[in-house]
């Protein structure tokens, strides 16, 4: 497959070298920078190009940037050597990173007084379920931008993409999204605790409630995880921890009460402590969030084993 349209990638943490791999191995001409060059060695051997500088994309019709926080963003875009620092500048950037609505509406002001036109199209996913073709998006801006970057979307999110209207109606879905999941998980490792204080295996209570009618991909994929103590970072708890803060202050500013949030996120915060409990030290953090089992299993007075039971991820 190929396209007429040139695209610049800038972001290659977990889930963006996964995203840019399924645009290249698809055909598509892309240009990559990233503030570690030798993380864009695989992608290089598969045909992207690696360019010296933010600017230096600025000469491809689309930018894509998939960063950890607004202020990356900007600085990728703004800061010095930027992508819209030179004479040219993309005809269309595609921000998908989980960032603030007000970051997000700041970057639209200074993209468009540029010339360029912003889709916000944060995902929903990680690099196993990229890499699985069951990676989701959300997409909102001009209809005009996001109809000749959906077949490039489609790409990295074959499940589909929800355009939901203009501005930054899109974080705001991403950003509930990611609420949903910070309550999900604190839930998900209170009651699987709660079962097997009582007697119950992880597999096996896990097992009841995939197959239960509140069973979901979510819960499946993590399944393996929260059975044998596998912490493989996928999301880190700051991360979420960050989210949740933003859903948090959405609420407050549009006077939602969020009561059933505020509870999740300060129990969450109770996993840090749980840092300085372990060998690993601060390190433990790093780890996937789906730790905090650990972290209510130490607060019920239990201390888990792995249960060396491979479950299915849905994944495979």
């Amino acid at each position: 497959m190929t396209t007429k349209h040139t695209i610049g990638w800038i972001g290659l943490g977990r889930m963006g070298e996964q995203m840019a791999d399924r645009l290249i191995k698809a055909g598509h001409d892309v240009s990559i920078w990233n503030r570690t060059k030798s993380k864009a060695d695989p992608l290089v051997k598969k045909g992207g190009k690696l360019l010296d500088k933010p600017v230096d994309l600025a000469a491809t019709d689309v930018v894509f940037t998939m960063v950890s926080t607004g202020k990356d963003v900007d600085q990728v875009l703004f800061g010095a050597n930027g992508v819209m620092t030179g004479a040219k500048v993309p005809k269309i950037v595609v921000d998908c990173s989980s960032i603030s609505v007000e970051e997000s509406a700041a970057l639209r002001e200074k993209l468009t007084a540029k010339g360029s036109q912003f889709v916000t199209c944060p995902v929903s996913g990680n690099a196993k379920v990229i890499k699985a073709g069951k990676l989701s998006a959300v997409a909102s801006g001009p209809k005009a931008a996001y109809d000749v970057v959906k077949p490039m979307l489609d790409v990295f999110s074959p499940r589909g993409v929800s355009y939901v209207g203009e501005g930054e109606l899109s974080r705001i879905c991403k950003i509930a999204h990611n609420v949903m999941l910070g309550v999900v998980i604190q839930n998900l490792c209170e009651i699987t605790i709660m079962a097997e204080k009582l007697g119950v295996p992880r597999h096996a209570f896990l097992d009841f409630m995939n197959n239960s009618v509140m069973g979901s991909m979510f819960t499946k994929y993590k399944t393996n995880a929260l059975v044998n103590l596998d912490w493989t970072t996928t999301f880190t708890h700051e991360l979420l921890l960050k989210d949740l803060d933003l859903g948090l202050k959405a609420g407050h500013d549009l006077h939602v009460p969020m009561p059933v949030t505020a509870a999740a996120r300060q129990a969450i915060q109770a996993h840090y402590g749980t840092a300085f409990l372990k060998p690993e030290g601060k390190a433990y953090l790093e780890k996937d969030f789906a730790a905090l089992l650990e972290t209510i299993a130490m607060q019920s007075g239990m201390t888990l084993e792995p249960e060396n039971v491979p479950m299915p991820t849905g994944l495979e």
